[in-house]
């Protein structure tokens, strides 16, 4: 009996991280919350509601940050930043800043340089970006 009782919960929540994988997968992609929703055969409140449960995030909050996090990673290599833009599924270069700019403090120009910075840093200096107790272990220092 008491199995009973979990098995729609693991159901439901595995509908909900289907849902996730599909942001995770396909966030360059052009997705909305009908999208995501239809892939964890839920209705868009009641998604909405339960993904926000599971993440402390909307579905839209987690596809913006998802977008984020890979454009973060794009701009440390040498990529302009509209086509970082568009490569993580923004059709908009203004859009994309502004929300860049509000997420991690910084407009992704900036961001950008600064990686760019920190790669030359290390190269003059590596064992300035290794802890100490690991340089010492390794008797780098």
């Amino acid at each position: 009996m008491h199995q009973k009782e979990l098995y729609p919960k693991v159901y439901l929540y595995r509908r909900i991280v289907n849902a996730k994988l599909f942001i995770d997968n396909r966030y360059a992609e052009k997705i909305d919350l009908d999208n995501i929703a239809d892939e964890a055969f839920f209705s868009k409140f009641h998604f909405i509601r339960l993904f926000h449960t599971i993440y402390k995030k909307t579905p839209h909050q987690y596809l913006s940050f998802t977008r984020i996090e890979k454009a973060k990673l794009l701009l440390a290599e040498d990529i302009t930043i509209a086509n970082v833009c568009y490569a993580v599924g923004f059709e908009s270069v203004s859009s994309f800043t502004g929300l860049f700019k509000r997420m991690v403090g910084q407009t992704p120009a900036a961001y950008q340089s600064r990686q760019h910075q920190k790669i030359i840093d290390i190269a003059a200096a590596p064992l300035k970006f290794i802890p100490n107790c690991f340089a010492e272990k390794k008797g780098w220092k």
